[in-house]
């Protein structure tokens, strides 16, 4: 498939966005700017960014706690991403949510979610939504490898099939859940063979590959459209522990420096540069390009105020009565 040359730099600068925008998070972290807990996915950029560049914008997905690439690859503002994080009140949830559960339904995202598993039926509803008012268009789900092991995957998996529903369950299969391999939680070694069980079809493919993931999403969405659900598991590896507390002494030094050789920004670039796509000096303006753009977000969420104290409990329930209200932005959930 050959694409656009837009598209190609999209994929690329999404990817390397995502980096930077995890290692100034992790580095804010460290000097204290930033409260609670965080869950990066360095060495899984490929995942989020290929499905979501194949989605049409009207299109939904339900992100995960380790969910910056899905976000980013789905247009979310990297700004309102970074005030969030920072505790903002011009973040998506104003600065009471954190980096696990922002949203942004204007893009199509019904946020990010703590509860391993429990975007799943989010998702898996969003589809009913969406196949009750005859929409063409499909949901994404993003879980991890862990969350599959849960009963919410399971439920969802089976409704979606009976009903034949208009979503895309993707598996993040970055080895681990938490500190668990999947050696130890699962007997076998495709994940996708459990689709088999809910008669829907069921693929795997290397997670860190940016133009398959994106190519075969393309072709995932079509059959979704016409078929009913899919089962996706994108295989990859996150270098960093599981959250930014995990002294991660369950694996070795020599495991993940045998993954980090497997780079998928290292492994798309070096492919644009032989096939002639982009220069490397090109390709060294989309990493400026990145850096400013993260930069920028800095500044913007440094310079937002945080939220008046007496508005902490705003936004907890919904105002007036909900059955009147219209759908904004063309989604109706």
């Amino acid at each position: 498939m050959t694409l656009p040359k837009e598209l190609y730099g999209e994929l690329y600068l999404k990817m390397v966005q995502t980096r930077i925008f995890e290692e100034t998070a992790a580095r804010l972290f460290v000097e204290g700017k930033v409260h609670g807990t965080a869950h990066f996915c360095v060495g899984e950029e490929a995942t989020g960014v290929g499905v979501c560049a194949a989605l049409e914008k009207e299109d939904m997905i339900a992100q995960t706690h380790r969910g910056h690439n899905q976000a980013i690859g789905k247009g979310m503002d990297i700004k309102k991403m970074m005030a969030e994080f920072l505790g903002k009140e011009t973040g998506y949830c104003k600065g009471k949510g954190g980096c696990m559960h922002i949203a942004d339904f204007s893009v199509g995202s019904l946020g990010a979610n703590g509860v391993v598993g429990g975007g799943i039926p989010v998702a898996t509803g969003a589809a009913l939504s969406q196949k009750y008012f005859k929409r063409p268009n499909i949901t994404v789900s993003f879980f991890g490898d862990g969350a599959a092991n849960e009963g919410a995957f399971h439920e969802s998996l089976n409704l979606a099939s009976v009903w034949q529903l208009p979503v895309l369950f993707v598996c993040t299969n970055n080895l681990y859940g938490m500190s668990t391999h999947i050696s130890k939680s699962m007997h076998i070694d495709d994940i996708s063979v459990r689709a088999s069980s809910y008669g829907m079809r069921g693929i795997a493919l290397d997670g860190n590959d940016v133009l398959t993931i994106y190519e075969e999403t393309k072709k995932a969405r079509e059959y979704v459209l016409q078929n009913g659900p899919m089962f996706m598991v994108l295989n990859t590896y996150r270098w960093m522990g599981h959250s930014k507390s995990d002294s991660q002494l369950y694996r070795t030094k020599e495991e993940v420096a045998a993954w980090k050789e497997k780079c998928p920004i290292k492994r798309y670039r070096e492919y644009l540069i032989k096939e002639k796509i982009f220069t490397g000096a090109e390709l060294d303006g989309f990493d400026k390009k990145a850096r400013e753009d993260i930069a920028a977000a800095v500044d913007f969420a440094n310079a937002s105020p945080e939220l008046p104290i007496e508005r902490i409990f705003d936004d907890v329930y919904a105002s007036g009565d909900v059955r009147d209200q219209k759908p904004k932005n063309g989604f109706v959930l």
